[in-house]
């Protein structure tokens, strides 16, 4: 049974309600609804809830996909500034809203928008069968493996077991399930799990480094795998393919899957939603591929057409990919990897140099030397734990990097199953999304403030909470209470949280409810820790001292970006050049997790930089755990009708300042200009002049 309601909403209208996620989405109506319980199997795709209601109109509070179908033809797309008109007939429409959602309905249907908002109207009033489906996925069991690599293969085959489809509509994120969890025991228990019948093998020698590499390909491609050296592909028609590559093993595997993935996005086009999808026009002509027989051809033969490509001609064309995973080959690694396949992450084995402590610190201390000698930090004492071991990762083209192993890693975030688990170990909650803003020194007061007007700006379903002072006592009652983000400002050290009356580890909790946190103090690292083992999922933290100033900045950055609907991940990406010292500030945890959904449905930001005659303007998109590698994304320009694949930059255009500025007022959206974040198109304009 699902998690997912409907209720009235107080102002009019439908409000569908995802307690797991913490959505709230409401289909505002002319006069106040009663929904009225409906049957799920009335709908062709598998829906949590349903309910009917009757109305004239719906009314979206942002703009998303909607697909409507005639029987299985379909006959109308919606996105920015459409403008569709449908005779009297029975139409199923599909809603690619932060909740699936699917109506079904008898009427005339005109579905029109503009750039922000959407509306679906009927001929008259209209009975309308209303759907729901939540993109939570958990996984549906638990596999146990011991250490031995051979068994690890075993456990890694039972991943193509979640694909709810060997299609190319695989490529879609929410059709890939949540691989089964992996727990290391003294025994292999596989719980049943076997994967779908492919005919794909993948070979490679038994090490931990050859199995770890290759688990998100199996996982995609539904496939065995088993000892075998060189490593290679097999399929039950005679097809090989070896893995290990001129450019390497590791770098022959990620291609590989990135072209297999890319390729099932232009089949999928031909499928149940056929869309223009700009990848697919930019290099139909070259490929000179039959995308309509490669969709209906079983998945280890479109696997052939793929390999058959040469990277170089697609890679320019490629979304650039979300995560790449440096993972230690040690046994107790491979309760993570169910974690990454699920974000079809690129798995390397580390590539990596230790760094001295005294080398991360250098930049904090020239910082402080530029400064002056009297301007306060957030530190308060020097630690007494001793300094964490740092690593340096090699560089990878993804959007994001995570580190999962020993050490604490530069320039990526610090990833761990204790973070992943508690997210799965998340239950709903009732009542408003709530933050929290903790204030433990008033000298800090300026970022409180700048941030207590941030969070809850947007329509959102947020209960902002600013205390200050707080003693132990109260802070510890704090991180015990259900909290969906922790913004702490203050001073932290060896001890732990500086309050009124002393300091508070939070290695002595016995569990927290804070799910995410933003821990804005010096050398924040070990408490941030202390809270992942304690319940959170996820948070940002401090490797070093920080300036206050910079730390203000850094605040508000990571506030106005987490308020967007960006993950944690993303969020530091972006912000680290808010500062000279940005890269001091570390994800921890679940760097995935979001606390509020963008109201595109998908984060994006716009990177512009001054050109002669105006600006020369990126347009980037961030998956996320929702709209994950796969999703589609509709630039919001008017006339636009191509659908891009999302990650990265979507398109790169030229324009003027104050076009620029309309864009950003109309979208409601953040922008790098020239480095500095913005939030309002009007501080463009006053930064660069008249045009």
């Amino acid at each position: 049974m699902g998690t997912v309601f409907f209720e009235p909403d107080a102002e009019g209208g439908l409000a569908v309600v995802d307690p797991v996620e913490r959505h709230r989405y409401v289909l505002s109506t002319p006069e106040s609804v009663t929904p009225e319980p409906a049957e799920t199997e009335s709908f062709e795709r598998p829906v949590e809830a349903a309910v009917s209601v009757r109305t004239s109109s719906f009314s979206l509070p942002n703009i998303v996909l909607a697909t409507v179908r005639d029987g299985n033809d379909v006959v109308a797309h919606a996105e920015h500034f459409a403008d569709e008109h449908l005779p009297e007939g029975t139409y199923s429409i599909e809603l690619s809203a932060p909740i699936k959602l699917y109506f079904v309905v008898e009427s005339s249907v005109d579905l029109t928008a503009d750039a922000e908002r959407m509306s679906i109207e009927f001929g008259e009033e209209a009975d309308v069968l209303v759907g729901a489906r939540s993109h939570h996925d958990r996984p549906a069991a638990t596999v146990t493996t011991t250490s031995d690599p051979e068994h690890m293969m075993q456990a890694i085959s039972t991943f193509g077991s979640a694909l709810k489809t060997t299609s190319p509509e695989r490529s879609y994120p929410t059709l890939r399930g949540h691989p089964p969890t992996v727990e290391l025991g003294e025994e292999i228990d596989l719980a049943g799990l076997e994967p779908p019948d492919t005919g794909v093998t993948i070979e490679v020698p038994a090490d931990l480094r050859s199995v770890f590499v290759v688990a998100p390909l199996a996982y995609y491609l539904g496939a065995r795998v088993v000892p075998g050296d060189p490593p290679r592909i097999r399929t039950e028609t005679g097809f090989e393919y070896e893995l290990d590559g001129p450019a390497g093993f590791e770098t022959t595997v990620e291609r590989t899957l990135k072209r297999v993935f890319f390729l099932d996005c232009l089949c999928r086009s031909e499928g149940r939603s056929p869309v223009d999808l700009h990848e697919r026009s930019a290099l139909e002509s070259t490929l000179g591929l039959d995308f309509g027989a490669l969709y209906d051809r079983p998945l280890a033969a479109r696997l052939e057409a793929a390999l058959d490509i040469p990277y170089e001609t697609i890679e320019p064309h490629l979304p650039q990919w979300k995560l790449t995973a440096h993972v230690e080959p040690t046994p107790d690694s491979v309760e993570m990897l169910p974690f990454l396949v699920d974000d079809l992450a690129v798995v390397r084995s580390p590539h990596t140099h230790e760094v001295a402590v005294s080398n991360v610190w250098a930049a904090t201390l020239d910082e402080f030397l530029r400064g002056s000698r009297s301007e306060t930090s957030r530190g308060v004492a020097a630690s007494s734990t001793d300094p964490p071991q740092f690593v340096r990762l090699a560089a990878a083209d993804s959007l994001e990097q995570a580190w999962i192993g020993d050490g604490t890693p530069l320039g990526a975030s610090k990833a761990t199953t204790e973070a992943h688990r508690n997210r799965l170990d998340r239950t709903p909650t009732e009542g408003d999304s709530t933050v929290r803003v903790v204030c433990n020194n008033a000298e800090m007061g300026e970022e409180q403030g700048l941030v207590d007007t941030i969070y809850g700006d947007r329509d959102l379903p947020f209960d902002v909470a600013v205390e200050r002072d707080l003693t132990v006592d109260e802070l510890r009652e704090a991180l015990a209470e259900r909290t969906d983000l922790l913004h702490y400002i203050g001073h932290i050290d060896g001890t732990g949280f500086e309050c009124l009356d002393g300091a508070l580890d939070a290695a002595t909790l016995d569990s927290v409810g804070v799910d995410a946190f933003l821990l804005n103090a010096c050398q924040s690292y070990e408490q941030g820790m202390s809270l992942i083992r304690k319940g959170s999922i996820g948070g940002i933290v401090t490797l070093s001292d920080v300036l206050n100033r910079n730390a203000v900045a850094m605040g508000r950055a990571f506030a106005g970006l987490l308020n967007a609907g960006f993950p944690l991940r993303a969020a530091l990406e972006i912000a680290r050049d808010e500062i000279i010292v940005g890269g001091q500030y570390l994800v921890v945890g679940d760097g995935g997790f979001t606390i509020a959904h963008a109201e595109s449905g998908t984060p994006n930001l716009y990177v512009a930089e001054r050109a002669d005659d105006g600006l020369r303007v990126e347009h980037r998109t961030y998956p996320t755990a929702e709209r994950g590698m796969g999703s589609l994304f509709v630039p919001c320009v008017d006339g636009e009708s191509e659908y891009h694949l999302s990650s990265g930059t979507v398109r790169t255009f030229e324009c003027s300042v104050a076009e620029l500025e309309r864009l950003l007022a109309a979208e409601g959206v953040p922008a790098k200009v020239d480095g500095d974040l913005h939030w309002d198109g009007r501080f463009v304009a006053a930064d660069y002049g008249p045009e």
